[in-house]
């Protein structure tokens, strides 16, 4: 791994001599949590069996002895974060859960260099957006109401309405696994890509968790109270604004809350709708032989490599499977969004993965185009 560059950890992003700075240190509201064994009650699906041992790290050295601890045991691992990524098996984990809950949000700002803000993994992500729109700071203000923590976010490269996090993450420190040692790295050297990051692909072998585990992520945002330009034509159509057109971080925010919540994707825990991982299928990038055989109507956007992707949410839709598919049963599709697959009703993870083959084989037959899903899995296959 010697080709990705390590960052020092003092390492000062405000390399501004000329421009004033100001510092701030706090932490967010932190929220109700429990230290039950039974992972179904950590998980935004309320689906999983119980860990054999289950850690909560209040700080990143909790973290990195935690994970220490298990590795040197040879224990499987699985580190979560916020658990709304994920669909454990209803067995269970037999190894050790380690339950991220660090918690601190440092930035240095001035008005030549923009806010460089340090988040420790374990913050909530949406409460991250909300902050960084009360102190004026624009960059991720379409990711609002995305669920999970901090940590997760370079993982998954999670985006939504025309923003990832690749756009505005500064650099990512880690505990690197393999090497057993703390391992910064910049954004160029992160590997993103579309919901996919070097962390992501950074498997262990037989273990749910990677080899590199966040700590903390910084973020690079301008100083502003109106948006970056709005890419997404939903967006932009409900803001009442054009392609490119900059608004209200704040008002952003609202529009893209009440569009998630229209698909079920704001998660409510009274909304059995909700009980999901959000999205389940990513969007597929096809080859350019393989996008021109889909129908004509189908969703298509030009990739920077000369790929294809279309909608998933389109494939499934005109392979059969319908809003609330399949209209009875534990498991079945959001009765507003075909992306979504939910715990509708004391669903277990056979069920969920029953129903995501179904869906899967559907697609395939239809369009010859296999969806690949989102969401980890823990101890299943589809």
């Amino acid at each position: 791994m010697s080709d990705y560059s390590n960052v020092p950890d003092d390492f000062d992003p405000m390399q501004v001599d000329s421009c004033s700075l100001e510092r701030l240190s706090g932490a967010l509201p932190t929220r109700a949590t429990t230290d039950s064994v039974v992972l179904a009650d950590h998980t935004t699906f309320h689906i999983g069996g119980s860990a054999r041992r289950l850690v909560r790290a209040r700080t990143p050295d909790e973290v990195v002895d935690a994970v220490r601890e298990a590795d040197a045991a040879g224990e499987p691992l699985l580190v979560l974060s916020g658990g709304s990524n994920v669909l454990i098996a209803d067995r269970g984990f037999d190894g050790t859960v380690v339950l991220v809950d660090t918690h601190g949000v440092d930035a240095d700002v001035s008005a030549c260099g923009g806010a460089f803000v340090r988040i420790q993994a374990g913050e909530i992500w949406d409460d991250v957006v909300a902050y960084t729109i009360e102190q004026e700071w624009a960059g991720i203000e379409a990711l609002s109401g995305i669920p999970g923590l901090v940590g997760a976010a370079p993982i998954q490269n999670i985006g939504a309405y025309g923003q990832d996090v690749s756009q505005t993450i500064a650099r990512v420190r880690t505990w690197d696994r393999q090497a057993g040692e703390f391992r910064t790295f910049v954004a160029d050297k992160c590997g993103f890509g579309y919901r996919d990051s070097l962390f992501k692909r950074s498997r262990v072998a037989g273990q749910a968790t990677g080899r590199y585990v966040v700590l903390e992520v910084w973020f690079h945002l301008g100083l502003a109270s109106r948006s970056e330009p709005v890419r997404y034509g939903q967006l932009a159509a409900a803001l009442g604004v054009e392609i490119g057109d900059r608004a209200p971080t704040a008002r952003v925010r609202e529009a893209v809350l009440a569009l998630r919540a229209s698909k079920g994707m704001v998660v409510d825990p009274a909304d059995h709708d909700t009980w999901s991982a959000g999205s389940f299928f990513m969007n597929p990038i096809l080859e350019p032989e393989a996008a021109v055989q889909l129908p004509a109507d189908a969703p298509r956007f030009l990739q920077p490599d000369g790929r294809v992707k279309s909608s998933a949410a389109w494939l499934i839709d005109h392979a059969g499977f319908v809003k609330g598919f399949p209209s009875q049963g534990p498991a079945r599709l959001s009765s507003k969004h075909v992306l979504a697959l939910t715990n509708h009703d004391g669903a277990r993870a056979a069920d969920i993965a029953e129903l995501a083959r179904t869906v899967r084989a559907g697609v395939a037959e239809r369009f010859g185009v296999w969806l690949e899903p989102e969401p980890v899995l823990v101890g299943l296959e589809i």
